[in-house]
């Protein structure tokens, strides 16, 4: 029986050590194993988890640049590629920092930071790539190249998923959950409250999820890219962001509003 090569065992080591308990699927069968290979390039060299945290959001800003510039349907697929590469170092920069025991409350934060200016960076990108080529409104109605209504719809939904962010950063405060923000990412932390919640709490639960895997843009936006509709993930973005914030606002409005 053949034996796997020196490296790739290593890769298999450093994935089954490093993934997280609670993940997306695409990052289960994907992102991570080909993470864990660069982890594996990476983890003898001087590079730490913040630097790629930096390059990360460096090559998301190339891609968010492409998708403007580059209207066309290769242009699309090209950027989004680009897109998938600042990802891949977004998923390597948490499991070299967990490989090399660095991982720290700073450096969480700090890729949290990063992740927050792509996903509002992502929206105006789109918003500008519609303006320049055209697409499909909320109407279902195709709208020619330089219509108002995608630079309008792009400040509106920058604003959304700036709001939507905010909120997040809000209710993970110490003072608001009742909990430390833990090195891991959060939604790592919820698997021991399973058993606690009432029907309610898991009907939110349920919607949470379900908002967070359409929200998980990575997993995603290359079937709209490859299907040539990234004007319908534009739309499907903003108007997801737009119920978490309902959502959210919901519950801070029953828990700050009462007497």
């Amino acid at each position: 029986m053949a034996t796997m090569p020196p490296m790739l065992e290593e890769a298999k080591r450093i994935y089954e050590a490093t993934r997280k308990r609670h993940d997306q699927m695409f990052n289960v069968y994907v992102m991570r194993p080909a993470a864990a290979f660069a982890v594996a390039l990476l983890a003898e060299t001087g590079v730490t988890p913040n630097q790629l945290t930096l390059v990360s959001l460096s090559v998301f800003v190339v891609a968010a640049a492409l998708l403007v510039m580059l209207p066309g349907y290769a242009g699309g697929a090209l950027a989004l590629l680009v897109l998938e590469l600042s990802y891949l170092f977004d998923c390597a920069d948490g499991m070299l920092a967990r490989h090399k025991k660095l991982a720290s409350k700073e450096g969480h934060l700090f890729d949290f930071f990063t992740d927050e200016l792509k996903a509002t960076l992502l929206a105006g990108a789109l918003s500008l790539r519609l303006y320049f080529g055209g697409g499909y409104g909320p109407d279902l109605a195709l709208h020619e190249a330089r219509s108002p209504l995608f630079l309008v719809a792009g400040v509106i939904a920058v604003g959304i998923v700036a709001s939507a962010i905010s909120l997040t950063n809000f209710v993970r405060r110490p003072e608001i959950s009742g909990r430390e923000t833990p090195v891991e990412a959060h939604y790592e932390t919820l698997a021991h409250e399973a058993g606690d919640r009432t029907p309610a709490q898991w009907a939110a639960f349920a919607i949470t999820t379900f908002l967070r895997f359409l929200n998980h843009y990575p997993s995603h936006l290359w079937l709209f890219a490859l299907a040539g509709r990234l004007d319908l993930f534009f739309w499907l973005y903003t108007f997801n962001n737009l119920a978490y914030l309902g959502r959210g606002w919901l519950g801070l409005v029953v828990r700050f509003g009462k007497a």
